[in-house]
């Protein structure tokens, strides 16, 4: 029986070349796609003409033919204007669990499924199991680099057409692998943040799209102690560039009153302020097409590698549901996601409100 054929998401670093080496080694007829998803007069922060030089360099040793797309319009129709709207409210999102959603395992699986791929395969570091017809998302087998609270939000039907070839895998066992095989990118850094941002200044890019509202840093109390330079660049347990002098312990960012512009700052990490033992989440994904049995202990997340957390969810309404952790969490951030496991299994989660 023929395997199947398989269009693997290529950026131009080491992990999606080494997981297009190793699906050709176990004799899948692989085509690599290279997608482009920012356009931008300033090339030099999205250095996309080079990654794709990376990827075609990759192709030629391994032997794979590999196609272009441009996904620009439905990143900014789908992850970008959300990106924006998010900061504009406040709240603190996260660009890759959206584009994760909407943009590689939405329109590049589309994409690939027309070019005659009958399944995709990313560089992602997570694993899938199948039982009974049922895809469970599960952690990748290096905790330090496990990805799956980037992909909760993906359902059955994107986890039918999935695979995840670095999920049993480490770092060095991927670079290794990578030098092993002469690809030329496999010393090549990993990138970092996201990619309409790049190297540049956050503040110096938002600013390109929202409007500059300074205002008052206060106590709890409501003692000015600063100037904020906008609510929009500051999130919740932030301590760099809140620029307050004085004696004492270090500030943080505590919370945001949009209706005053105000910043809420508190001394010291351990503030009570900056701990919460319950969390609110919206907009819920879950893996399995099922909400998870509440009263039953899980384990969350409330940013990337964060440890896990014991907690009991509780159901609100039909779109939302609540969290309670057994500890309280540090700086849980409206805008962010809280994923719930049942232990190595990624069983879904919400946008913290």
């Amino acid at each position: 029986m023929s395997k199947p054929h398989i269009i693997v998401g290529m950026s131009g670093g080491v992990d999606s070349a080494v997981t297009a080496l190793l699906l050709k080694q176990q004799g899948y007829p692989v085509t690599g796609l290279f997608m482009k998803n920012w356009e931008d007069e300033d090339d030099e922060h999205c250095p996309a003409r080079q990654d794709f030089l990376d990827v075609l360099a990759v192709a030629e040793v391994i032997g794979i033919e590999i196609e272009a797309v441009n996904f620009s319009a439905e990143y900014k129709d789908r992850v970008f204007s959300y990106f924006l709207r998010e900061y504009q409210a406040g709240r603190t999102p996260n660009p890759d669990v959206l584009c994760n959603a909407e943009i590689k395992f939405k329109a590049f699986l589309d994409h690939a499924l027309s070019l005659g791929g009958e399944r995709i395969a990313t560089g992602h570091y997570a694993r899938l199991r199948e039982a009974d017809g049922q895809f469970e998302l599960r952690k990748a087998a290096d905790s330090a680099k496990d990805q799956s609270y980037f992909l909760y939000r993906l359902n059955q039907a994107q986890l039918s057409k999935s695979m995840f070839p670095l999920g049993e895998l480490t770092k060095p066992e991927v670079r290794k692998l990578a030098a092993q095989a002469g690809l030329p990118n496999h010393a090549k850094k990993d990138s970092t943040g996201i990619c309409f941002i790049g190297e540049r200044p956050f503040r110096d890019f938002l600013q390109r799209y929202l409007p500059i509202e300074p205002g008052d840093m206060v106590t709890p109390e409501g003692r000015t102690v600063g100037r904020h330079q906008g609510l929009m660049y500051y999130t919740l347990g932030q301590r760099q560039g809140l620029n307050i002098g004085g004696a004492g312990e270090a500030w943080f960012v505590a919370d945001k009153d949009m209706a005053t512009n105000r910043l809420i700052v508190v001394q010291g990490h351990d503030h009570p302020l900056l701990f919460s033992s319950r969390v609110q989440a919206q907009d819920l994904s879950w893996v399995s097409g099922q909400l998870p049995d509440p009263g039953v202990a899980y384990a969350a997340k409330t940013r990337y590698r964060q440890a896990d957390a014991t907690c009991q969810i509780s159901v609100l309404d039909s779109t939302r549901c609540a969290v309670q952790f057994d500890t309280p969490q540090w700086a849980a951030t409206p805008g962010q996601s809280v994923v719930l496991y049942a232990d190595d299994v990624c069983l879904g989660g919400g946008i913290i409100q």
